[in-house]
């Protein structure tokens, strides 16, 4: 990903509201969250003919957890739910430039995921079935043809590979980007360094929403939607509302330009590859290499500052899977958060104990590539309309009733 990706220059559209400004008194819908799943959500209501939508950030839109993205996007999911949702939106962001003006920077070399079990290369083998039953090009792949396609890879070890020619990456703040301005273009209001601080509902036992107090002052609404990521559970509990999200700790590395010849590497070609059990991944970014990895030691904290320890777990899991990238120059690196859930699937459905009460949230890691087609489900399941995937087996309620639905192919 691209930390200074450009703001494009329609951004301070009329409809904008100035850094300073109070908030509105009403509002039909209030977003909570302006990073791609809110920015999504808002210009798709606004598509769907919903006027007065305020979109709350408290930074700047993008500023969160979709900037500290590693920015991939692929289809390659366990969950049928999951691998829906994905397509759609590689479909969407496939088409993002012509349909939003601006260049997100996609490069489709393809996802790898690297084996070493006979027992992940069998549940890999299931998911690409179901993959494929489904209409994506996802293949198993034996060492050799790993060797062929990514011949960095140490293949010590591995058993099997799993690959997809149609997953990719792009640059996160740039789809921002796009759905703000064209949610701005459409009306929607978008209030900057504004914290929410505290949500009003009315009724007893049967509670409905009534507005949302902010450092700018309190907007009366019918409607929230809770998209703070990683936040979404101290959002939840202004409203009274369960929402078992939890904030884990990650880091990204991004090298100085590679020599590819030195390095026996062709970045044209390079698929985004993942080292399955150990979670240690690498893709081209630019001129240069993207590499990430978990902390040594999980950090289940609101902390994204970056650890000293991080770099030398990194060496390692480089000197072991892919040794001849380990004498790389790091120019720049940061630390994000993934917004957990149990079962490491997202959340999305209507609050039972709130009424008007929307939550899109606790996507574990992959929601910036799920960003464009929830903004559709979420716009549609709030305006009366059919989404083109049935998202019910999201609801947090399934907690409670039919379990965790577990999601295997997790970074």
């Amino acid at each position: 990903m691209d930390d200074t990706a450009p703001a494009n220059s329609t951004s301070s559209a009329s409809t904008a509201t100035p850094t300073g400004a109070p908030a509105p008194e009403h509002a039909e819908v209030v977003i909570i969250g302006a990073g791609v799943m809110g920015a999504a959500i808002a210009y798709q209501l606004a598509d769907r003919g919903v006027e007065d939508i305020v979109l709350v950030e408290r930074d700047s839109p993008g500023s969160g957890s979709t900037s500290k993205a590693a920015g991939g996007v692929r289809t390659q999911f366990s969950d049928e739910v999951n691998i829906a949702l994905a397509t759609r939106s590689l479909e969407v962001l496939r088409n993002f430039e012509a349909d939003f003006g601006i260049d997100i920077d996609l490069v489709s070399n393809g996802y790898l995921f690297l084996l070493d079990s006979a027992e992940a290369a069998e549940t890999f083998a299931a998911n690409v079935a179901l993959q494929q039953s489904m209409g994506l090009d996802s293949r198993m792949l034996d060492v050799d043809e790993i060797k062929e396609l990514a011949p960095f890879v140490n293949t010590e070890g591995l058993v099997a590979g799993a690959f997809n020619p149609g997953d990719g990456h792009c640059t996160p703040e740039a789809v921002v980007s796009g759905y703000v301005t064209a949610a701005r273009n459409k009306g929607v209001r978008v209030l900057k360094n504004c914290e929410v601080t505290g949500i009003e509902s009315s009724g007893g036992a049967s509670r409905t929403v009534t507005s949302v107090i902010t450092t700018k002052g309190t907007i009366e609404c019918s409607q929230i939607v809770c998209a703070a990521g990683a936040w979404s559970g101290l959002i939840g509990e202004m409203a009274g509302v369960d929402l078992p999200v939890r904030p884990l700790r990650r880091e990204i590395m991004v090298s100085e330009p590679v020599d590819e010849e030195t390095l026996g590497i062709d970045l044209s070609r390079m698929p985004f590859t993942i080292d399955f059990s150990t979670s240690f991944y690498v893709h081209p970014e630019g001129p240069g290499l993207l590499f990430g990895c978990p902390d040594e030691t999980d950090v289940w904290e609101f902390d994204d500052k970056r650890s000293p320890d991080w770099l030398p777990t990194l060496a390692e899991l480089i000197e072991s899977r892919a040794p001849g990238l380990g004498d790389v120059e790091v120019k720049r690196g940061w630390a994000g958060l993934y917004e957990m859930t149990p079962d490491h699937n997202a959340l999305i459905g209507q609050a039972a104990e709130l009424d008007g009460f929307f939550y899109a949230c606790g996507f574990s890691g992959h929601g910036f590539l799920m960003g464009p087609a929830v903004g559709e489900v979420v716009a549609d399941l709030m305006t009366g309309r059919t989404p083109f995937v049935d998202v019910t087996p999201l609801d947090k309620r399934r907690f409670s009733t039919t379990g965790l639905r577990k999601e295997l192919n997790i970074v």
